[in-house]
């Protein structure tokens, strides 16, 4: 059996002429998190549906447990999505505010034709329980809950079935930091206790930081970097991710004030109109740095190894020293 739980190869999404995600290969192992990151637009939401089949791949490969995703339908795609489940960054658009707690955490054994209607709410009483909640709180409406105890609900939900992939797509942005942390802890606490493999999506970087095992940054569509969590936060090989990384604030107000940030200059292109070769050059401090080297503008750097564990997409990795000011 192999260790990686999810393979994705060469994964595109289009919708028209955009390439939403353009030419993704990601590995998730087993019992890992993997933090997937980037700006709005970057297509990590648009890569996380896709995996789960909610958006249609163009073309590509996305392997579950062996199991090829992309074309699968039916009673075999709905019993791979038994073992793959998504919390969404808003509990409140995802549970349906007519059903009750315990009705909303019933609804998939239902579906799935799991038990009995006595064995069915104690399940949801017991995963109540797991996430922190009362379960007493089985009779109450969504709307009735904070953020946070709806997101609890959202996991609790997502678990229900017992599966081994968990996709969070921006599950603590809509929360105020004091619940940011509660909901970080739960997740780790989740992944070990039930041996979970989990991909983290979000556009904070600190918070990727606290959970995730290995990193992937995202730009424009395509994984720009990819490393082991240390290394990326010790040494960044992109000068994008440098850049994202210099913009997280640090606690020490003397190193804060000390910092020099680098702020990327320019409009992030338009997915339809990308710049030819590098499509971050057009914001890229390091391509200035060098001279406006021709090899940017002319080929698309590939994701290259730069050192075990991180690999970079840039003809330059490693080189982010050059672009004054430290990435942290």
């Amino acid at each position: 059996m192999t260790d990686a739980i999810l393979d994705i190869r060469n994964l595109t999404v289009r919708f028209g002429s955009i390439a939403a995600v353009n030419d993704v290969s990601l590995t998730l192992r087993r019992g890992e998190t993997l933090g997937l990151v980037g700006e709005s637009g970057s297509g990590k939401s648009t890569a996380s549906r896709a995996i789960l089949q909610i958006n249609r791949a163009s073309s590509g490969e996305v392997h579950f447990d062996g199991e090829e995703l992309v074309g699968a339908k039916g009673a075999r795609l709905k019993a791979l999505r038994r073992r793959m489940q998504m919390v969404f960054q808003d509990p409140r658009s995802s549970l349906d505010p007519r059903m009750t707690v315990g009705a909303l955490l019933e609804e998939p054994q239902v579906i799935f034709g799991i038990g009995t209607r006595v064995s069915r709410k104690a399940r949801v009483a017991e995963m109540l329980h797991l996430v922190g909640l009362d379960p007493a709180v089985a009779n109450r409406f969504p709307h009735e809950f904070s953020g946070g105890q709806a997101q609890r609900i959202a996991i609790a939900r997502a678990l229900i079935l017992e599966p081994e992939l968990i996709i969070a797509d921006e599950p603590v942005s809509a929360l105020d930091v004091s619940i940011q942390a509660q909901i970080i802890n739960l997740l780790v606490k989740l992944r070990s206790q039930l041996n979970l493999s989990l991909l983290f999506i979000a556009h904070d970087l600190a918070v990727v930081r606290h959970i995730s095992d290995r990193v992937a940054v995202m730009y424009l569509g395509r994984v720009v970097e990819l490393a082991d969590r240390d290394l990326l936060y010790g040494a960044p090989a992109h000068p994008y991710t440098r850049a994202l990384l210099s913009a997280v604030p640090v606690p020490d107000p003397h190193i804060e004030r000390q910092r020099q940030r680098e702020i990327l200059k320019g409009e992030l292109p338009s997915p339809a109109n990308l710049p030819s070769g590098c499509a971050f050059r057009s914001r890229c401090p390091l391509y200035a740095a060098l001279g406006k080297p021709e090899i940017c503008s002319e080929k698309l750097p590939p994701l290259a190894k730069v050192v075990p564990g991180q690999s970079a997409a840039c003809h330059f990795a490693g080189e982010t020293d050059k672009v004054a000011g430290p990435s942290a």
